[in-house]
């Protein structure tokens, strides 16, 4: 068992338990799955581009993402349906709480002039925050960018409101601003 899934299971369900006062076990948020999506509209370009990005992005979340592809023809992005364009790896168990523990002490602490990240909910218990540079995970080796690529990390709870999911959130780790 991770050591993040140990200690939520053992401390944050208690404080999240007297903080919201449930009247269920079952009904204390807990994170469901983190989706790392990221673009690479280039590769239509540059062939070598999609291979890039494979192999970066199965280096930082540990399995091998699956391709995105356009729904639909666009003539002005030079687009065509079933193109590919982007990736995606969905992280479930021990693989989400891995990452997240990682994320939050390991990845953050090396983005330049980081403050935290804003806290503003989707209003159902998720929460996405984007990446501009994937240098930041130190999997990833640096003789061997080509280009900075950006990325989206979205956390699912189970949470029914942006306060139980901020506070979880908070509570596994993630560097939130001050002053909220």
């Amino acid at each position: 068992m991770s050591e993040l899934k140990k200690r939520y299971q053992e401390e944050i369900r208690k404080t999240l338990q007297e903080q919201f006062q449930y009247s269920n076990p079952m009904m204390l948020p807990e994170l469901k799955k983190v989706v790392i999506n990221m673009g690479a509209g280039e590769a239509s370009r540059d062939k070598n581009a999609m291979q890039d990005c494979i192999k970066e992005m199965t280096l930082l979340s540990g399995q091998k993402p699956i391709l995105t592809l356009a729904k639909k023809s666009i003539a002005n992005f030079k687009l065509r349906e079933e193109q590919p364009i982007g990736l995606k790896v969905t992280l479930r168990r021990k693989r989400m709480y891995d990452f997240v523990y990682r994320f939050c002490h390991i990845i953050s602490p090396r983005i330049r002039d980081f403050r935290g990240f804003p806290y503003k909910c989707d209003g159902r218990g998720n929460y996405s925050l984007g990446l501009s540079d994937q240098q930041i995970f130190p999997e990833i080796n640096l003789d061997e960018v080509k280009r900075a690529q950006g990325m989206h990390i979205t956390f699912v709870t189970s949470a029914n409101s942006d306060e139980e999911c901020y506070q979880l959130l908070k509570a596994l780790g993630i560097p939130f601003k001050e002053g909220r």
